[in-house]
C-alpha cells in the first residue's frame, strides 16, 4: 500500500527569516491525520535566511537528525559540540536525559536549506550523543547509501532506534529496488527532481508511506532525482 503525502499539503509557515514546510503536525501546524509515521515523527524542510536561526532551546527523549541541501549550518549544544555542516552531510543528536543547542546559518550572504528529521528512539533516558555522516567519495557513485542506523554500519551515524535511513541518488531512467523484511515499512521523501513510484510520479516535497510491501521501487524521472528513504520497524 502506498499513500503519498504531496508537497503542498504540508503545513506551511513563512516568518520572513525562516521558511518551513511540515510534513507531519509540529508547532503550530496540527493535523490528527498526520501525526507521524511508526517512528518517524517530523519531516521539516527549512530554509533559513542569512545570519539567522534558532536559538538555544531544549530537547530530550528524541532522535534528531538534519540534512543539509544547501548552504551551511552552523550547531553548537551543551555538550560543547561546535560545528558547521554543509550540503550532503548529515548531523545526528541523541538528545536523550536532555540537550541544549542552537542552529544558525553560518552564512551572511546565503541562505541554507535542510531537512529536520525526529525519531522517536527505541528508549528514553540515553546518555545524550551527537555524531555526524559525511559522504566518503565512493557515495558519490552510488544509487542507494545509508547514512545513519541502528549499529552505524557501513560508516552511517548510530541512532537508537529500529530505523535505517538511505540516501537514494539516480539519473533520469535509472531504478532502484529497495526489499523490504516483513512488518517493516518504508517511508520516501523525496528532495530533489522527481521519481516513479507505483505508477505515480514523486516530486520535489512529496512524501510516501509504504506499507504491506515487500519491496520499494524508485525510478527516476530526471537526472539528479534525490531522496531519502527510511526502512522503519
Amino acid at each position: 500500500m502506498f499513500t503519498i503525502r504531496h508537497s503542498n499539503e504540508r503545513g506551511h509557515a513563512n516568518h520572513g527569516w525562516l521558511d518551513t514546510y511540515h510534513t507531519f503536525s509540529f508547532a503550530d501546524y496540527y493535523d490528527p491525520a498526520h501525526m507521524g509515521f511508526r517512528m518517524l515523527r517530523v519531516i521539516n524542510e527549512d530554509t533559513v535566511q542569512p545570519g539567522m536561526g534558532f536559538g538555544t532551546h531544549p530537547h530530550r527523549d528524541m532522535e534528531i537528525l538534519t540534512y543539509v541541501l544547501e548552504g551551511r549550518l552552523a550547531h553548537k549544544d551543551s555538550m560543547g559540540n561546535g560545528r558547521e555542516i554543509g550540503p550532503g552531510q548529515l548531523q545526528t543528536m541523541s538528545a536523550g536525559t536532555g540537550i541544549q543547542h542552537s542552529e544558525f546559518n553560518a552564512s551572511h550572504a546565503e541562505p541554507v536549506h535542510f531537512l529536520q528529521i525526529w525519531i522517536q528512539p527505541n528508549k528514553r533516558g540515553l546518555t545524550p550523543r551527537y555524531a555526524e555522516w559525511n559522504p566518503p567519495v565512493e557515495a558519490a557513485l552510488q544509487v542507494k547509501t545509508l547514512l545513519a542506523s541502528p549499529e552505524g554500519r557501513e560508516g552511517s551515524a548510530e541512532i537508537a532506534q529500529d530505523a535505517y535511513l538511505y540516501l537514494v541518488r539516480l539519473k533520469k531512467g535509472e531504478m532502484l529496488t529497495h526489499t523490504l523484511e516483513p512488518s517493516r515499512a518504508a517511508w520516501v521523501q523525496v528532495m530533489r527532481g522527481s521519481f516513479h513510484l507505483d505508477g505515480c510520479t514523486l516530486v520535489k516535497g512529496d512524501g510516501t508511506a509504504i506499507e504491506d510491501e515487500t519491496s520499494v521501487q524508485l525510478r527516476a524521472a530526471e537526472d539528479g532525482a534525490e531522496a531519502l528513504l527510511f526502512d522503519l520497524a
